[in-house]
Order: C-alpha cells, then structure tokens, then sequence
C-alpha cells in the first residue's frame, strides 16, 4: 500500500530518482549551473507534492548531499524550505556505508567490527567449542556481516581483503586443537574458504542467474 501511495512522486521529475519503502534519492550529472538549477527545481516539485499533494512533509533535517566526482560545481548547494541540506562525505544506504569517492573501505572496516564483535561475544559466550557447534554458530551469526549486500562492495584493495579475511583467521583459532596449525590447513579441514574466492564464486553464480532469467 505505502508503494502505491508514493507511486506518482516522481512525476515531473526531470532528474533521476530511486524510491525505496521511504527512503527516495535523486540525482543527476551536475557540470553547469542549469543542471544545479534543475536539481534544486526537482527537490522544489517533491516538497510540492508532499505538502500540497498528500499533506505529508520529508525529515528535512535527515536529507543529506554527498556530491560524487571532481567535476561537479564545488560551491553547489541545495535547499528544502529555506534549509541548506548538510553535505556529508559518508552515508549509510540500506545498511552499506557509501562515500564519496565510491570507495569501499569504510564500508570493509564497519562489516568487520560488527563481525568481530559477535566473535568476541561467542568466545565469552560459548564454553563447549566443539568443531560443529563453532561452524554452525560462525555461518549463521558471523559470516553475515561480512558477507551483507558483498556484491555491491566487493573490496579490490588487498589492504580491504586482508581486513575481511581476518574475522575467518580468528574464528578458525577458536576451535580446540588448531591452534598450531597452518591457516591454509584450518580451512581445509572447517572445509572453509578464503573469502575472495567465495565472494568471486558468489558473483558468478549471480551472473549465470541473471543470464538464464533473461
């Protein structure tokens, strides 16, 4: 119902936007000041169509800039009702932390002290580390964090792979008797992965899905 009821929110809009449940954002190429104009004419038309239309009003003070690129308009701001919006550097999209330079550290470093977080409470937590209730604890309350939207923030740096393969280097130390064994080894008998080749094995299974439903 409420996808229906902001179905027409974009009409009029001349530059582009995604919607999602409440979260909208909008966005174009912005390399003149016509193009700064037009944007700030499309954020006009949703105040219209919130306070005129549907008696509704946006969280002004949760509605953010992040310019993308060297070659926008360095002095570009925007306004909702007389507010100048903040710009920020960082913003967090449907749980990934985005930035403006589209690169995937941040974003590495929160998936890794959110997993190395619930490793730690499972090595306070759990007094009967066995291999079988370690893995399943691992995969199910673990591995999610790291492994959350990776499509869309597959890290290319070795410094942001090295940073997410060290949660699985930990987990594999806790289980009893593998201590002393190689990393290499740990895997081969949690019959685990390194988590590059399971985020390239991921992607091209993705990329064959997507071929067959076309």
């Amino acid at each position: 119902m409420f996808l229906i009821y902001i179905n027409d929110l974009d009409e009029g809009i001349k530059s582009l936007i995604l919607k999602f449940a409440d979260d909208t954002k909008i966005f174009r190429k912005i390399v003149s000041d016509e193009d700064w104009r037009q944007l700030q004419n499309d954020l006009d038309l949703l105040l219209q169509w919130a306070a005129e239309d549907w008696q509704m009003t946006f969280n002004i003070k949760k509605c953010k800039v992040m310019h993308i690129g060297n070659r926008n308009l360095p002095s570009a701001c925007y306004y909702m009702n007389g507010y100048k919006l903040a710009e920020c550097q960082e913003e967090k999209d449907l749980g990934v932390l985005v930035s403006n330079n589209l690169k995937v550290g941040p974003q590495c470093n929160q998936a890794f002290q959110k997993a190395n977080l619930m490793l730690g409470l499972l090595k306070r937590m759990i007094d009967n580390k066995t291999l079988h209730i370690m893995l399943s604890l691992y995969k199910s309350l673990v591995r999610p964090h790291v492994e959350y939207c990776v499509s869309a923030w597959s890290p290319h740096y070795i410094k942001d792979k090295d940073t997410s393969e060290r949660i699985q280097h930990r987990f594999t130390r806790l289980i009893p008797g593998m201590q002393k064994l190689s990393y290499m080894e740990r895997l081969a008998k949690l019959r685990l992965v390194i988590g590059q080749d399971r985020r390239s094995s991921a992607k091209k299974q993705n990329i064959t899905s997507a071929r067959s439903a076309i």
